[in-house]
């Protein structure tokens, strides 16, 4: 009576380690950045529906989006570089953009990046800066 061996060899378990440990430490290095732009993006769509929204000026709009990037501890925005609001005329269909780039070390001098961009409309009148 021969009985047969089942399962896996220590070598293949080793590679299965390994290909289960890189997609670990991948999705360690992507879970923050994603979970920082979609904060970023609910403070934006909370900041677009004040009534104010679109007659703030560009440094109070700022202000504000800084104060609540602390408080959701947003990081990776410099909001003089990454914000840009475009004005309609008559007020209706401005529009803020904040874009911008995360950079973060993967493994040896192998880099994670990521590009993130999200538009919100403003409401309200706009007020002429």
């Amino acid at each position: 009576m021969v009985r047969k061996q089942q399962g896996i060899t220590l070598m293949s378990f080793v590679v299965v380690l390994v290909v289960a440990g890189f997609f670990a430490l991948m999705a360690m290095k992507l879970f923050p950045m994603y979970n920082e732009f979609f904060s970023l993006k609910n403070v934006m769509e909370e900041f677009a529906k004040q009534p104010n929204s679109a007659s703030m000026t560009t440094g109070q709009a700022q202000a504000d989006l800084d104060r609540r990037f602390n408080i959701s501890y947003i990081e990776s925005v410099d909001l003089k570089k990454h914000m840009k609001i475009n004005r309609a005329t008559g007020g209706r269909g401005s529009q803020m953009t904040i874009a911008y780039e995360v950079r973060k070390p993967l493994l040896a001098n192998l880099d994670v990046v990521g590009k993130f961009e999200h538009t919100v409309d403003l409401s309200g009148p706009a007020a002429s800066e």
